[in-house]
């Protein structure tokens, strides 16, 4: 239950950010996500605006976004983006490696949410798997096979080889091998 705050519009403090998102070159129907979004910090006011921004320009206005509730720093129920506001859902039942975009359209825009914690080298592989308009793999089969690729690995001290995917059993990283860093570009 949202309380009389939270029901209220809220009005971000800060001008907004330049978000750390790649998207598809083009929407491919055969794709599963449209692309990835790195945020900074979990705290929604301060990320979403500027990921909105972005996407009204590409896909046309937002009307409507549907996030994990449990992956946040607090919920609000409408978000003031510049002339406009946007609704937002919380929903335990969406993947926290999920965001949903709705345009006033209609269309779905399907991202892939990196956790804001995760190394750079991390966040470009998955965000570049999530914006090639050929990619079949799930939002959490990117996350985890882009955590145990070899290089980033060794780094992070996981056993690239304990990581499965979960539609057949097969590596999760023979799907990422081809995306390398230099292959993303987003805002730092």
């Amino acid at each position: 239950m949202f309380t009389a705050a939270q029901r209220a519009t809220v009005v971000p403090p800060e001008p907004p950010t330049h978000p750390r998102l790649s998207l598809t070159a083009v929407r491919a129907t055969r794709s599963v996500l449209d692309g990835g979004w790195w945020p900074r910090s979990r705290d929604p006011v301060a990320e979403l605006p500027g990921l909105i921004l972005a996407l009204n320009e590409r896909y046309g206005p937002i009307r409507q976004l549907m996030l994990n509730g449990h992956s946040w720093d607090g919920h609000f129920r409408r978000l003031a983006v510049g002339t406009r506001v946007v609704r937002a859902g919380w929903f335990s039942t969406v993947d926290p490696a999920i965001l949903i975009a709705t345009t006033e359209r209609g269309d779905q825009i399907d991202l892939l949410v990196v956790p804001p914690e995760v190394s750079a080298a991390t966040a470009d592989i998955a965000m570049a798997a999530a914006a090639d308009p050929s990619n079949q793999l799930r939002a959490p089969v990117i996350l985890a096979a882009s955590r145990t690729t070899p290089t980033v690995a060794r780094s992070e001290g996981v056993d690239a080889t304990t990581v499965w995917d979960n539609e057949g059993g097969h590596d999760a990283r023979e799907g990422l091998g081809k995306y390398s860093r230099a292959e993303v570009t987003h805002g730092r």
